[in-house]
């Protein structure tokens, strides 16, 4: 039954808000970095030494682009309009690239919504 009320939260409406790091080179290309372990003993077990802690993903431009703008403070709706307004067509169809983009960031454990327990009280009243 979660599951159908989380389907009724409209995702243009959701903020999402970055909780991994990450790094931006010169060209604003971010690197995601994952953890390689969450949980503290496996990392102090499995981790190998002198290596790094996290996985280091790269974003493309569009990527890099909606990860910067991820600050918590946007709606997903308001990130959609800023990024037709500097990629145009090479961005549509956007919102389904976007759902797509968002529901793998959110999988993946790199992003939350700030606003998501509100939005899911919303549909159930």
């Amino acid at each position: 039954m979660g599951k159908r009320k989380r389907a009724d939260v409209n995702l243009l409406d959701l903020v999402p808000r970055r909780i991994v790091e990450h790094e931006i080179d010169e060209a604003r290309f971010v690197t995601v970095l994952m953890p390689r372990f969450r949980n503290r003993v496996m990392k102090r077990l499995f981790e190998p030494r002198h290596k790094s802690p996290f996985i280091k993903i790269k974003l493309d431009e569009i990527g890099s682009e909606v990860w910067l703008l991820c600050d918590g403070t946007r709606n997903v709706g308001e990130i959609a309009a800023m990024m037709r307004e500097k990629f145009n067509e090479r961005i549509e169809p956007c919102n389904d690239r976007l759902a797509l983009f968002f529901r793998q960031l959110e999988q993946a454990r790199f992003i939350s919504y700030t606003n998501l327990e509100e939005r899911l009280k919303a549909v159930e009243a």
